[in-house]
Order: structure tokens, then sequence, then C-alpha cells
């Protein structure tokens, strides 16, 4: 069967449906109505009964419910007696009337029952609320009316509107049926065009899945050799602080050079301080030595003219001349002695000058050492500013290269997923491609329906 035919059979199945369900809505509503009428009927018909039964002395308290059910149902609705609430204003008006005269006759049922001479009042009060039951009664018809009425125009309307309709779906299938196949055409077109696009497409993205997965293992090895070389970096710095440490040694060991080569420059100082004192007191004792051995000579001379002297006295001079003679022994071994000191003196002059001349060797050499030390203590200055920045510097190496680790790591995680999606898209073109296939095909089948 032709798609064209299936939609005019469709268009109008869905009318009679729709027609159908609205007659069924105003069916509803008008048996509804009717049920209104029917249950006021029964309110002004039971009124009279009751009365009558009253009037007569019989009591029927039951239809007294009954009836006070009945007339709250047809104002505010009941579903067991199927009444809608009422929204018709005329017959709403009529209806709190009726349970107005309804209140007030209950109050007279009551009094005739303790008074039977109460009979005449009733009748008239019944009399008077048949009549407004009656009103209530013709309110209900003239609604039903109005209702049947508005059935009727609405059908004559609708089947109008259903003549309309069967002429717009033949024009509208002609021209649904020329676009059918306008585009049942366009389609098949555009299908071998989209079939041939995805397989293109297919293999693009197959080869760029291999190029990704291949992206993927380099940066993994990458990754793995920025972790190597984070902890080359880290092996660097802890040598680097193991060299810094030696160096700031060093430094203090240079230090404690100093001072001790300043202390032995201040010892050699005073020693080449007491040599020069010493080689004046050396001095000195050569000029004492000097002055014993001019003594000693004028003693000699003394004693070797006290000698002659006793030998021109004879023998009164012989005891003195005993004494001059032990004189000048003593002043002779006084000169020997004199010359032995000054020997001496000479002896000691001469060292205490080789000492001093030592000694201000010295004193060059402990110069010379301490400025060896203060260059040397300069030097481990700097190497241990050269180490503490190579300290740094390997430092930030190591932060920067495990930064670099996270930071490939990072990239590795987003290449997987960036892999994962790859292959995810090939399989949704490899998909599409399925779905293009039978894109084509159900448009043949619709170029052969329509």
């Amino acid at each position: 069967m032709k798609i064209t035919t299936q939609l005019q059979g469709s268009i109008i199945g869905i009318t009679i449906i729709a027609v159908s369900g609205l007659v069924g809505t105003f069916s509803t509503s008008t048996d509804s109505d009717a049920k209104i009428v029917n249950q006021s009927g029964i309110v002004r018909g039971a009124s009279q009964k009751l009365i009558k039964e009253e009037m007569a002395g019989q009591t029927d308290d039951q239809l007294i419910n009954k009836l006070d059910k009945t007339i709250d149902a047809l104002i505010n609705g009941d579903k067991e007696l199927g009444l809608p609430p009422a929204k018709n204003s005329d017959f709403l008006t009529k209806m709190q009337e009726v349970r107005t005269k309804w209140l007030n006759l209950k109050s007279s049922i009551t009094k005739l029952r303790q008074d039977p001479t109460y009979a005449d009042e009733i009748f008239n009060e019944s009399q008077e609320f048949f009549t407004i039951a009656n009103d209530a009664v013709f309110a209900a018809e003239a609604m039903y009316n109005s209702k049947v009425k508005k059935i009727k125009l609405f059908e004559l309307l609708l089947f109008t509107t259903e003549i309309v309709i069967l002429i717009a779906i033949l024009f509208i299938g002609r021209r649904i049926s020329f676009l059918l196949k306008f585009s049942a055409n366009n389609i098949a077109s555009s299908s071998t065009q989209i079939a041939s696009t995805v397989e293109q497409q297919e293999r693009t993205v197959n080869e760029q899945a291999s190029s990704v997965s291949q992206t993927t293992t380099t940066m993994d090895e990458l990754g793995s050799s920025s972790r190597q070389s984070a902890e080359q970096a880290e092996s660097s710095a802890n040598g680097a602080r193991q060299a810094l440490n030696l160096a700031e040694q060093g430094t203090q060991v240079v230090q404690q050079t100093m001072t001790g080569m300043n202390l032995l420059q201040d010892k050699v100082n005073a020693i080449a301080q007491q040599i020069i004192s010493l080689s004046e007191q050396t001095g000195q004792i050569g000029g004492i030595s000097e002055l014993v051995a001019e003594l000693a000579n004028q003693t000699n001379m003394l004693a070797l003219n006290a000698a002659v002297e006793a030998a021109h006295a004879g023998e009164q001079g012989q005891g003195f001349s005993v004494v001059a003679a032990e004189i000048r022994k003593l002043a002779e071994r006084s000169k020997t002695s004199a010359e032995r000191i000054k020997g001496l003196v000479n002896q000691i002059q001469t060292e205490i000058n080789r000492t001093v001349m030592v000694t201000d060797e010295g004193t060059k050499t402990v110069n010379q050492g301490l400025q060896l030390a203060q260059g040397t203590a300069s030097t481990f200055a700097g190497v241990a500013d050269a180490v503490n920045n190579v300290f740094l510097n390997s430092q930030q190496i190591s932060l920067s290269a495990k930064q670099q680790a996270v930071a490939i790591q990072q990239m590795l995680s987003a290449m997987k997923e960036i892999d994962l999606g790859a292959k995810e898209t090939a399989s949704g073109i490899s998909q599409v491609r399925i779905s293009t296939r039978q894109l084509t095909e159900v448009a043949q089948q619709l170029k052969e329906l329509v």
C-alpha cells in the first residue's frame, strides 16, 4: 500500500476518533444534565409524597434524609449519584431557594409532629416549596435543552470540518507524495556521499588512533626518562649538599689555621723582641768583659810596677813582691777570663744574629702562610658560594624535573584518554557507516513506497 494512502486513512481514522471522543464527551455531559433534571423532579415529587404522609400521621425520616442528600448533591455535586456541582447560575439560584424552603419545610414538619393542628400551615408551605422545586426543574430542563442545541450545532460544524479536512488531506497527500519522492531521492544521494565521506573519515581516524598510540608510547618513555632525570638531579643535589658541607668544614679549618698563624706570628714577633733584648744584654756583657780585660791589663801593669818597686826595695819589698806576683797572676787570669767571655759573647752575638735572621725568615714565612691561609679562606668561600649555587641549581633542576615528570604524566593520561576517544570515534564512525548503508536502503524502500 502506498504511504500516501496509509496517511489518508490514518488521518481519517484519527478524525473519526476525535469526533467520537467529542461526541462522547458531550453525551456524558448531556447524561449528567439528564440526571440533574431527573433528580430535580424526584425532589419535587418526593416532597409532595412526604407532606401527604406527614399529614396522614406517617413519619418517614429516611425520605427526609434522601431529600437532604439529593438537594445538597444538586448544588455541590455527588459522585455516587453521578451529579456534578451546579455551574449554571439560574439553576444554582433556584436550587439555593429550594434548599432554603426545604429547611423551613423540615422545621414545619417537626412542628406538625408535635401539633397536628399545624396541618394547614404546612400545606401552604408545601405548595410554595412545590412551586420553587418546579421552577428548579424547569431551569434544569432549560439547561439540558440548551446543551442539546449546542450539540446539534457542534455536529453540524463538525461535519463541515470533516469535509474540509478530507479535501485538505487529498491536497496535502499529493503534496506530501511529491515531497517524499524528492526527499527520498535527496536522501539516497546524500547517504551515498555520506557513506563515502564516512569511509574516508574512518581511515583517517584509524590513522590518527595509530599516531596517538605511538605518541602515547613516546610520552611514556619520556615520562620514564624525566623520572630518571629527576632522580639524578636529586642525587646531584645530595652530592652538592655534601660538597657544601665539606667546603664549609674546609672554611672552618682555614679559619682555625689563620687563627693559629696569627698566634704563631705573635709568638715569633715576641721571640724576635726577646732576641733583640738578649742581643742588647749580650752587648752589655761584651762591654763589661772589655772593661774587665782593660782592668786586668791595668792591674797587671800595676803589679808589674809593684814588682819593680819591690825589687828596688830589697828585702823589705819581698813580701810586697809576692803580693804583686799574685796580683799579676789574678790579673792574667782575669784577662784570660775576659777574653774567653769576649769570645763567648762574640759567638752568642753571631748566633743571635743568625737567630734574628731565622726569626725574620720565620716572620716572613708566617706572613706568607697567613696570606696563603687568607687566600685559601677566600678560595673556600668562593668554592662554598659556587657549591651553594650548584646545590640551589640542583634543587631547582630536581624540582623542575619533578614538575616536568608530573606534567608528562598528566599529558600521558590525556593522551591515553585521547587514544581511547580516537578508538571510540573510530568505532562510532564504523557504526555511522553501517547506519548510512541502512539509510540508503530505507531511502530506496521509501522511493518504492511513494
